[in-house]
């Protein structure tokens, strides 16, 4: 019950974003809607599509897109007496990513897969709704920035939530120790501007 509330919570929260940046680029309503849903579950679509599930999740449950619109007209409302803070993209681009890599994670687990392979979709799931949204407004996805600790972040909190279970942690609080050091590694680099070393060579 408590992972299900992180993955809805997940979703409006990476709705939300995805309205922040559109509003930003001056999308009308159809625009900010789009970008929205294609943060919000583009991952999780991805993620689905490569595992062969049967069905792409938000289809099976179209709770998720209501739960997205809300979220979106929410945001869209909120900005019209609020002026958002500079970084509020970010932050909340940093809990949808703990949020969804857990839940990637965890789906991975239940069609059969372990190891690497979790980490991988869980990293896919919480990372690749943020690229089609820059691709789609226009920015360099955040996964390509230099330095950035942003898929990095999803793959140090998988590998932690799945060390977690096996050393016998209940599956419920590995996932919530996952999701937060993601959303603790990620808030840290955008507070302090931590980035990961670059490789450079000289021609």
């Amino acid at each position: 019950m408590i992972l299900r509330v992180l993955d809805l919570l997940g979703v409006a929260v990476f709705a939300a974003s995805g309205t922040l940046a559109a509003g930003r680029k001056n999308f009308d309503l159809l625009g900010v809607l789009v970008i929205a849903a294609v943060t919000a579950i583009g991952g999780g679509t991805i993620r689905d599509v490569l595992l062969g599930r049967g069905s792409v999740f938000w289809i099976d449950d179209a709770i998720y897109l209501y739960v997205i619109v809300g979220a979106a007209l929410a945001t869209m409302a909120w900005t019209r007496f609020r002026r958002p803070p500079a970084n509020a993209l970010a932050i909340a681009d940093a809990l949808g990513l703990g949020l969804f890599a857990i839940g990637g994670a965890q789906v991975a687990e239940v069609s059969g897969h372990t190891g690497i392979v979790v980490i991988l979709m869980g990293t896919i799931t919480g990372s690749a709704g943020g690229v089609v949204r820059d691709v789609l407004t226009n920015d360099v996805p955040m996964v390509l920035r230099r330095g950035e600790l942003y898929a990095s972040a999803a793959i140090a909190g998988t590998a932690l939530y799945l060390a977690l279970q096996g050393a016998g942690v209940n599956p419920e609080v590995a996932g919530i120790a996952g999701a937060g050091c993601i959303v603790a590694i990620r808030g840290a680099a955008i507070l302090w501007g931590l980035k990961l070393p670059t490789f450079t060579f000289r021609e």
